[in-house]
């Protein structure tokens, strides 16, 4: 199994104002990005901005994300990706002026799941454990109780990025910073 340092992350649709690193990680989203394939929509958006380490093997990945959500479908969180056909994303989505604990899976069309809020809480801790020919997603609003938000098939034995993403698919950016990015060995 082998895991990146702090100089082994890489962009993927870096931002054009962030700092940091994997241990707090702060950016502006830019407006007219987002993840999503096909399904409902019949677009295929690949844009948003995706801090990541390349990780083989069954691992936990688990951070903090606080943002300041303000137009629709703003989100951030956590991504796991093999390509852009295969990859499932989980965090924050800000809908109909709440946050929204949220879940995409990918495998060539997106599908979408939701957790209906109505408060927005300062933060969200979301942990997603990668194991054999699945993911796991599970996501607390203290750190302590966890709650499972989906368990997916995600094809087992392949190198995959892993890291926080976000995106912000209208016409406003916002503000996001992730707490504690790490990713740790399962057996």
């Amino acid at each position: 199994m082998q895991f990146a340092n702090a100089q082994q992350f890489k962009w993927f649709n870096k931002p054009a104002q962030s700092s940091g690193d994997a241990s707090q990680l702060h950016l502006t989203v830019d407006p007219n990005t987002d993840y999503w394939r096909i399904t409902h929509y019949g677009f295929i958006r690949d844009s948003g901005p995706f801090y990541y380490q390349e990780v083989s093997g069954d691992f936990e990945a688990s951070v903090k994300v606080s943002g300041e959500y303000k137009e629709l479908f703003h989100q951030a969180g956590l991504m796991i990706r093999i390509n852009n056909q295969e990859w499932i994303k989980t965090g924050i989505e800000y809908v109909d002026g709440v946050q929204n604990v949220s879940c995409v899976v990918t495998h060539d069309k997106s599908d979408w799941s939701v957790v209906p809020r109505h408060d927005s809480p300062k933060s969200i801790w979301l942990k997603l454990l990668r194991k054999g020919d699945f993911v796991q997603v599970q996501y607390s609003f203290d750190n302590e109780k966890f709650e499972m938000l989906r368990l997916a098939y995600f094809p087992p034995k392949v190198k995959v990025m892993i890291g926080m993403v976000a995106a912000a698919p209208g016409k406003q950016s916002f503000d996001v910073t992730f707490d504690d990015f790490k990713v740790t060995p399962v057996k």
